[in-house]
C-alpha cells in the first residue's frame, strides 16, 4: 500500500514524533550491539518491497554541544555516501541536518565499521543528478518532497 499523496494527518503530531524517535534510539542500540548486522536495513514504506541500506550518523547538536546519533538511508556514490534530510516530508528540516553544517567534520557507522566523513550540502547541478537515484533507492522520496514546501536537503558525506 503507498503512501497518501498528501502528508497524513498526525505525521508531526508529539506522540508520532515520540514513536519515531523511540524507535530510532532501538535502531541505534541494534546496529552498535551487532556491529551492523541488525538494523541495517530500512524496511517501512518504499523500504518493505525493497528494503534500503542504514548507516548511523553522528553529530553535535549546535546549541547544546551534545553528541547524537541517527539512522539515516543512504546511498553509494562512489566513494561519498549521501543522506537526505526529507524528515518524512515535515515542513522543517531534520535536527541533524543544521547541527552537520554547524560541525560538518563526523563520523558514520556502517556495518562493520566506522568511517571519518566531511559533509557538504550537494549543489544545484549534483542534486538534481542525484535525487533520481535517491527516488529509485526510495521511492518514498518523491511524496515526501511533494508533502512540503523546502526543498529537501541532499548531504555528501565525503570520506576524510
Amino acid at each position: 500500500m503507498g503512501l497518501p499523496e498528501e502528508r497524513p494527518e498526525g505525521l508531526d503530531s508529539p506522540v508520532t514524533v515520540k514513536v519515531i524517535k523511540y524507535m530510532a534510539k532501538a535502531q541505534v542500540k541494534v546496529f552498535r550491539l551487532t556491529n551492523g548486522r541488525v538494523g541495517n536495513k530500512w524496511r517501512i514504506g518504499a523500504g518493505w518491497r525493497k528494503p534500503v541500506p542504514t548507516l548511523l550518523l553522528d553529530h553535535v547538536g549546535r546549541k547544546s554541544g551534545k553528541r547524537f546519533t541517527t539512522p539515516l538511508l543512504y546511498l553509494r556514490d562512489g566513494a561519498d555516501l549521501v543522506v537526505v534530510a526529507s524528515q518524512g516530508g515535515l515542513p522543517k528540516n531534520p535536527q541533524w541536518y543544521p547541527n552537520l553544517l554547524a560541525a560538518p567534520d563526523t563520523v558514520v557507522h556502517l556495518p562493520g565499521g566506522k568511517r571519518a566523513v566531511r559533509a557538504r550540502e550537494a549543489g544545484p547541478d549534483e542534486r538534481a543528478a542525484l535525487w533520481p537515484r535517491l527516488v529509485e533507492l526510495y521511492a518514498d522520496f518523491e511524496k515526501y518532497a511533494r508533502w512540503t514546501d523546502r526543498e529537501i536537503p541532499v548531504v555528501v558525506l565525503e570520506p576524510r
